[in-house]
């Protein structure tokens, strides 16, 4: 077979294209492509929701990679681990309730699960903002992470969401945006972002699931995002709170949807 190299280009332009053209509205945008995110995801589209995920970087996975300090393995306790089971992840007793896995299979195998279960994700998406008409958070403002990178004045594009989850993670950037933008008044303690505390995984895991949900109407929190807005302690490299809040604010919104 003889190799066209304009079909190859055309091929990319015109696939791309109509899957972008096809999710300008969706039930749900998630903003952060760490294990909360993708796990959101997955339920999400299983739960035959249209849903698409925006990573500012080239990869998925978030802080999972690395497992802790680039040892690549993670922690999931007992709690945790049958999300990992779910999707076929494979992990060992270490300690009783504490499981280990390997990072690298865990990362790639829950982003590969949920781009099989139907989320579609878009990798080097910047969040710039959110449309907010009336009272509540309506959609996304995105543009490319290489614009923002070099600094570049192009204007983005708006996308529709019928709910939008910031999993961005430590920095809870979605929500930062809108706190910063439209003084929101927040479902928080204080009305507003309370910031991260520092490491006490006990703690953190027990918060997690309690601080996951809506902190402005449209607009939910899962994953570190939820404890950073909450004002909850960070947890490292146990990622057990990281899947369960993925899932448990995916079936918040298909409770609330569908």
């Amino acid at each position: 077979m003889k190799l066209d190299d304009i079909i190859v280009s055309k091929g990319i332009v015109a696939g791309y294209m109509e899957e972008l053209l096809d999710y300008m509205e969706m039930d749900v945008a998630i903003a952060g492509g760490g294990p909360s995110g993708l796990t959101a995801g997955y339920y999400l589209a299983k739960a035959g929701l249209k849903v698409a995920l925006f990573e500012k970087k080239l990869s998925m996975g978030g802080g999972m990679w690395g497992g802790g300090m680039m040892f690549n393995k993670i922690v999931v306790q007992e709690e945790g681990k049958r999300i990992l089971d779910e999707m076929g992840i494979r992990s060992q007793e270490y300690e009783k309730g504490y499981y280990l896995a390997d990072s690298i299979e865990s990362a790639s195998t829950i982003c590969s699960k949920a781009c099989q279960a139907g989320l579609k994700v878009f990798n080097l998406m910047e969040i710039e903002d959110v449309m907010i008409k009336g009272e509540g958070v309506e959609g996304l403002v995105i543009n490319w992470s290489p614009v923002e990178m070099a600094g570049l004045h192009v204007d983005p594009i708006t996308l529709g969401a019928r709910a939008v989850i910031d999993a961005t993670g430590h920095p809870c950037e979605v929500v930062k945006v809108l706190e910063g933008k439209m003084e929101a008044q927040l479902e928080t303690e204080t009305g507003k972002i309370m910031g991260e505390k520092s490491m006490w995984a006990d703690v953190a895991e027990k918060n997690i699931m309690g601080n996951v949900g809506e902190v402005y109407p449209g607009m939910y929190v899962t994953g570190m995002a939820a404890n950073a807005v909450h004002g909850s302690p960070r947890m490292g490299p146990i990622f057990g709170g990281m899947l369960l809040s993925g899932e448990k604010v995916a079936e918040m919104l298909i409770e609330k949807l569908k």
